[in-house]
C-alpha cells in the first residue's frame, strides 16, 4: 500500500546573510508516494528517516550550491531500517550518516556514509545527533588536538549554551581552567553554570569587552561566533593563547566584517586553529567511543536537545537556531 513520503525540498540559492523562507528557499511536498512494501532495493536498504540535526551549515549549504534545486536538502540524521537486501544490514537497524535527505524515507544501494550504531548504554537515539554524535565529537576532538590546557589558565567560549560550547565547558572545567562563557539569553546562563561556567553572561546585555576586561586574559578561546566576539577575544588575549575556530555564525547572518585588530596575533604569539571535525575524529573516534557514552549514560555529562516533531517546521527551526532561542541541539523528530 503506498503512503505519503513527504520531503522538505530546495527551491532557490539562498543569499549570504540571509535566511531560508518557507516556501521561498524551502518547500515542503507532499506529492511523492511510496509503497515501502513493494518498492524495488537493488541490493539496497530502505529506512525510515527518525531524527535530523537541524543547524547553520543548512543555510550555508544553500548558500554556496550543495543542494540541488527541486531535491530534498539533507544532513546528519538517524533512520531505521525497514527492509534490506544487503547481508551486512538488518531489519530494525538504526543508522547514521551526515548526509540524510530530509524525507521520511530513503532508499540508499551504496552504503557508503552510513553506520550501524551501536548502543549499549540505551540511550536516546536523538544522542547521536547531539552529546555522542558531531557536537560531542567537534567538541572532544578539537579541545585534546587544540587546547593544550593547563591548570589555571583560563578559556572564553561562545555559544556556551550549544550543543558544543556547553561540553566544552564542562572538558575545560575537567582540566582545571577557570571557564568564561557567553550565549544569548538570561535563560542560558543558568544551564552553563550548571555545566560548570565560572563566569556565564548573556552578551546581549553585558559587554564582552567588559566581562574579559575584568576576567582575562584569555589563554583559550573557543570561537563559534567571529566578528566583533573574535576582535574582543584578539584584545584581550594572553601571550600564547591558542584560537579554536569552530564556527563564525555572526558572518552567516550580518556578513563578513574586517578584523581590524588581528596585528594582535604577532606580539602575542596568537595560535589559530581552524577545527574540521573529520579531521580529527579518526585520531579520537575509539578513545571518545570508550569513555563518553558511559559517562552520558551515569549522568557525568550535562547535555539538553530540543526536539521539534514534523519535518515541514524545519524552517521555522532553523530562524531560531539562528535567533539564539535554541538550548543544546535542535533536533527535528518525523
Amino acid at each position: 500500500m503506498s503512503v505519503t513520503n513527504g520531503r522538505l525540498l530546495f527551491k532557490t540559492t539562498l543569499p549570504h546573510g540571509s535566511l531560508p523562507e518557507p516556501g521561498k528557499h524551502l518547500e515542503w511536498d507532499s506529492n511523492e508516494k511510496i509503497d515501502p512494501a513493494a518498492v524495488p532495493l537493488d541490493g539496497g536498504i530502505l529506512a525510515q528517516t527518525i531524527f535530523l540535526a537541524v543547524e547553520p551549515y543548512i543555510a550555508i549549504k544553500m548558500g554556496f550550491g550543495a543542494y540541488e534545486i527541486g531535491k530534498s536538502i539533507s544532513n546528519c540524521g538517524i533512520v531505521k531500517v525497514i527492509r534490506s537486501e544487503n547481508k551486512e544490514i538488518c531489519v530494525g537497524d538504526h543508522l547514521y550518516g551526515s548526509d540524510i535527505e530530509f524525507s521520511r524515507f530513503i532508499i540508499r544501494k551504496d552504503l557508503s556514509g552510513l553506520k550501524v550504531l551501536q548502543n549499549p548504554y540505551k540511550l536516546p537515539w536523538s544522542a547521536f545527533l547531539s552529546v555522542i554524535g558531531m557536537p560531542g565529537h567537534t567538541a572532544y576532538t578539537a579541545w585534546k588536538e587544540h587546547a593544550s590546557a593547563k591548570q589555571g589558565e583560563t578559556v572564553f567560549i561562545t555559544s556556551g549554551a550549544g550543543s558544543v560550547g556547553s561540553f566544552v565547558i564542562q572538558l575545560a572545567k575537567a582540566d582545571g581552567l577557570k571557564v568564561i562563557a557567553s550565549a544569548g539569553s538570561n535563560e542560558k546562563i543558568d544551564f552553563m553554570k550548571e555545566c560548570g561556567a565560572d563566569i556565564a553572561f548573556n552578551y546581549r546585555e553585558t559587554d564582552t569587552r567588559e566581562v574579559l576586561a575584568k576576567e582575562g586574559p584569555i589563554d583559550i578561546f573557543w570561537d563559534g561566533v567571529g566578528g566583533d566576539t573574535f576582535m574582543a577575544a584578539l584584545d584581550h588575549a594572553a601571550i600564547g593563547a591558542r584560537f579554536i575556530e569552530c564556527g563564525m555564525i555572526s558572518s552567516s547572518t550580518s556578513g563578513p566584517r574586517p578584523v581590524q585588530n588581528l596585528f594582535q596575533v604577532i606580539p602575542k604569539s596568537i595560535s589559530i586553529f581552524g577545527v574540521v571535525v573529520s579531521r580529527l575524529l579518526p585520531k579520537y573516534a575509539k578513545e571518545f567511543d570508550a569513555i563518553i557514552p558511559e559517562m552520558v549514560s551515569r549522568g557525568n555529562i550535562k547535555w539538553r536537545e530540543e526536539i521539534t516533531e514534523g519535518m515541514e517546521n524545519t524552517p521555522q527551526l532553523l530562524g531560531d537556531v539562528f535567533a539564539g532561542k535554541i538550548t543544546g541541539k535542535a533536533i527535528i523528530k518525523i
